[in-house]
């Protein structure tokens, strides 16, 4: 029986062991600065300022866009698992395979001929 489940144990294992290597690394290996200065406290975030947060508009076609690829990455998350399946399904799979993803191209089909695909 723990012939079966000895991979997971060493990959679980090694899963804990690598991060807290590189925690104890990082404290233990760390060279910090021993004198403290007002510009090492205040947060840097790529070279935005940290001052007021300003407010910004986006465009509907953002928030379009941004579903459109939501659902159609959460579509195509599906289509994994019945490839994986696929060769016991036989032909039945198949053509459910082909009747998912023709509904998908129509679907995506009439968004791009809608224009929501447009950053204008």
């Amino acid at each position: 029986m723990l012939d079966n489940w000895l991979p997971f144990l060493i990959y679980g294992a090694f899963a804990l062991l690598i991060p807290a290597t590189m925690i104890f690394a990082s404290f233990a290996l760390a060279t910090r600065p021993h004198r403290r200065m007002r510009a090492r406290t205040i947060p840097f975030e790529s070279g935005v300022s940290s001052g007021p947060p300003r407010q910004q508009r986006f465009t509907i076609s953002f928030y379009l866009t941004a579903m459109l690829f939501i659902v159609f990455d959460i579509e195509i998350v599906f289509l994994y698992p019945l490839a994986v399946i696929l060769h016991n399904l036989a032909w039945f799979g198949f053509i459910e395979f082909l009747f998912f993803v023709a509904i998908l191209v129509v679907a995506y089909v009439y968004v791009w001929r809608k224009g929501a695909l447009e950053w204008q």
